[in-house]
């Protein structure tokens, strides 16, 4: 069995994405590690080539712009990178460059590929989520975050990713897939706040909503955590890769957990979820089989 990991990347250092960690995290599990490199106005190849391991391919790519409306770029240049992916790998493993795998997940998730690897039925494995917010030590646990999404997928090339690049679709339907027990630990909303201010200000130029570009407007160069429906705290272990950058982490944010921000309509289904687990009425990227 051969597993390819692919992923896309752009100005990481501009944006303090934590690309280093995200693509370090898989490479145990992976035999080939494929970097679609969009052309950067920083050292993200430097970056990237720093890893020092032999397992990754570099491949360079010019993002089209003016699809970045709806993040749309974001799936062509995921459909870039997977065709670059080796023909004789049987699977390929999707990561996000501020997407981290725990090194407790690598055995499973390399049985899961073995489990599956010839049930042709099955065309992708689904991971759970946890979207940290603000810090490393909190995390979103309502509706408004995604909890689970294809991250591997069959190396069949008639995949192609959907919309902005959170999942996959064949012939525009959902893929067949199967959940497996591992995570993706999410950090694109852990950043200084000074920074996310300026990440968020880029980005929403031609890719955020209104809501978000009015939030914005009323904030002095400084991202505003507070606004969150629901929060909790983190009491788990992150991947070891992250270590030196969570002791690096120069800012401070205090939370008040207690805290709920919900319609009655979102609160009742936010218990529902907390106490039988159910997610009614929620968009799924994928088809469990």
């Amino acid at each position: 069995m051969k597993i390819s990991g692919f992923t896309i990347i752009r100005n990481a250092v501009i944006n303090d994405y934590p690309a280093v960690e995200a693509i370090t995290s898989i490479l145990p599990v992976v035999d080939e590690m494929v970097v679609a490199l969009g052309k950067s106005d920083d050292d993200t190849e430097g970056l990237i080539r720093g890893i020092g391991s032999d397992k990754i391919k570099i491949v360079h790519s010019e993002w089209d712009l003016s699809q970045l409306p709806g993040g749309r770029v974001m799936a062509l240049e995921t459909d870039k990178a997977f065709a670059h992916v080796a023909a004789d790998s049987d699977w390929a493993f999707y990561i996000q460059c501020d997407e981290v795998v725990h090194e407790k997940y690598h055995l499973a998730i390399r049985k899961a590929c073995e489990q599956h690897l010839d049930n042709k039925q099955v065309l992708g494995l689904v991971f759970g989520y946890v979207h940290f917010y603000g810090t490393y030590d909190y995390y979103g646990d309502s509706r408004r975050w995604y909890n689970k999404e294809i991250r591997i997928i069959r190396n069949d090339k008639r995949i192609q990713s959907f919309r902005d690049a959170q999942g996959f679709r064949m012939d525009g339907k959902r893929l067949p897939s199967k959940l497996i027990e591992a995570e993706i630990y999410h950090y694109g909303w852990v950043k200084n706040p000074a920074l996310m201010d300026k990440k968020l200000r880029t980005l929403s130029t031609n890719w955020m909503g209104k809501q978000m570009k009015d939030r914005l407007e009323n904030m002095e160069g400084v991202f505003n955590y507070d606004e969150f429906d629901s929060l909790e705290k983190f009491n788990g272990t992150h991947p070891v890769v992250m270590g030196k950058r969570i002791n690096e982490k120069n800012w401070e944010l205090q939370v008040d957990v207690t805290k709920k921000r919900f319609t009655p309509k979102k609160y009742f289904l936010y218990l529902l979820e907390k106490f039988t687990g159910i997610r009614p009425f929620t968009f799924k990227n994928y088809k469990l089989v």
